[in-house]
């Protein structure tokens, strides 16, 4: 379980200082997908920064399996990292490394043995559908792809949370849709404790428990997925949805008017 108290962040001090998470708190189950929502700037990558210390909160705590984290440091904070896996949505892979190079990598820091390293990485690209990429370079695979290397390196030290900062953000929809699967198919199958990070409403819809909406560095609202986009209660998300209900009118129409033009008869053929 993650749990989240009274956490504030701020950047500078005195009079400067800017603060982008003001008093947040939510609990997240153990084997939960949860997602935090908002809109670019509202503060969701900085709270899930906290989440595994990658940023310091300048007040609040931040406790995992109801163990305080917030002031640990070096070999523990070590081992706190290794139980949390992170993906991003520019895959972050390491280009002169091959596929199974990018995998192993955080176990050769844990310095794993190299066959040990090796079979765990194999098992990993198989999980995620690209057990036959082991020697090529990310420069080789598609986007998709790239984010499946992502996930799997992600999963090299058998974490019991993933962190998911807008992981699907550079992919297209048949994709992100492939990913999500993936995803899911990961938390159901290992017991792996998701945090999806997303501006897109339909990404929360498709694969959250439970979703906080954040604004403003606040959460503003926070319920089950489908109760809190059927009844929204913040101004912020009852925009949101109408936003993204008239972008997909507004998609329908244009697609319908393609298939208009497509289907209508050319000059040539009226002669």
């Amino acid at each position: 379980m993650i749990h989240i108290e009274h956490l504030h962040k701020s950047y500078g001090s005195g009079a400067e200082a800017h603060e982008v998470l003001h008093d947040i708190n939510l609990s997240i189950d153990s084997g939960e997908v949860f997602g935090i929502l908002g809109s670019s700037g509202a503060g969701k990558s900085t709270l899930v920064r906290c989440i595994n210390l990658l940023e310091r909160p300048t007040s609040g705590n931040v406790l995992i399996d109801g163990k305080d984290i917030t002031g640990t440091t070096g070999k523990a904070l070590a081992e706190v990292r290794s139980n949390i896996g992170m993906i991003f949505q520019n895959f972050s892979l390491f280009q002169q490394r091959t596929i199974l190079r990018n995998v192993t990598f955080p176990l050769e820091l844990n310095h794993t043995p190299k066959a040990k390293r090796e079979e765990r990485a194999r098992y990993l690209l198989d999980l995620v559908g690209l057990g036959d990429f082991a020697d090529r370079y990310p420069s080789q695979l598609s986007g998709g792809q790239q984010q499946r290397v992502a996930i799997a390196r992600a999963l090299a030290n058998n974490p019991s949370i993933m962190l998911c900062d807008e992981a699907t953000s550079a992919l297209d929809s048949t994709t992100t849709a492939q990913i999500l699967d993936l995803l899911r198919r990961i938390n159901r199958e290992l017991n792996v404790t998701l945090v999806i990070i997303t501006h897109s409403l339909s990404v929360a819809r498709n694969i959250c428990d439970r979703v906080a909406m954040i604004d403003g560095g606040r959460i503003v609202e926070m319920g089950d997925t489908e109760e809190l986009f059927s009844n929204p209660q913040s101004d912020i998300l009852k925009t949101l949805i109408t936003d993204a209900k008239v972008e997909n009118h507004r998609h329908k129409h244009d697609s319908a008017s393609s298939d208009e033009q497509t289907d209508s008869p050319t000059k040539e053929e009226v002669k």
